[in-house]
């Protein structure tokens, strides 16, 4: 789908006007129309340094994963809370080295979000050719078990979820 020159990002302006009448509490025309405007501009003054989002290709997946990660954020929390609680010999913290088929920018920023948001685990940084994820794990009492587990559980949905090409 093309879009044009002069509306480049439409969901975001929605968005973005819809955020504008809940920040502003008043329905009103003004408020739309201002609404509407800055919907308009900021996209369209930022447009260079916004990134492509691929298009989903299923939602229904999509909206599982979310699921699976706001379990697993529970799941995350529970097990942290019982290490930092126990013995500090129960710890076994790593760094990580997790190759990526992963190309796609945004793609990569949303499973380091992931990584991130799930508590024992942080991204630490990428390599420059995209290859390489390295992440900071609190508990890893196997670290090809948990490379193995993080491709499985949160990129090979990802390829899946999103229209991307994996090279």
């Amino acid at each position: 789908m093309k879009r044009f020159a002069w509306l480049p990002h439409p969901g975001l302006t929605l968005l973005l006007t819809g955020m504008w009448l809940l920040l502003a509490n008043q329905l009103s025309l003004g408020q739309l129309l201002l609404g509407l405007f800055l919907g308009w501009a900021i996209p369209l003054l930022l447009r260079r340094y916004l990134i492509f989002v691929p298009r989903v290709r299923k939602p229904l997946g999509l909206c599982l994963f979310l699921l699976k990660v706001l379990w697993d954020i529970v799941v995350a929390n529970l097990h942290v809370a019982r290490l930092v609680l126990g013995p500090k010999s129960r710890l076994n913290p790593a760094f990580v080295e997790v190759p990526m088929e992963l190309k796609d920018e945004f793609l990569l920023a949303t499973l380091a979000s992931i990584i991130s948001l799930t508590p024992g685990t942080v991204s630490a940084g990428l390599t420059p050719d995209h290859k390489t994820l390295l992440l900071h794990a609190l508990d890893v009492p196997d670290i090809d078990a948990l490379v193995v587990e993080i491709k499985k559980r949160y990129e090979a949905p990802l390829l899946e979820i999103f229209e991307c090409s994996p090279t």
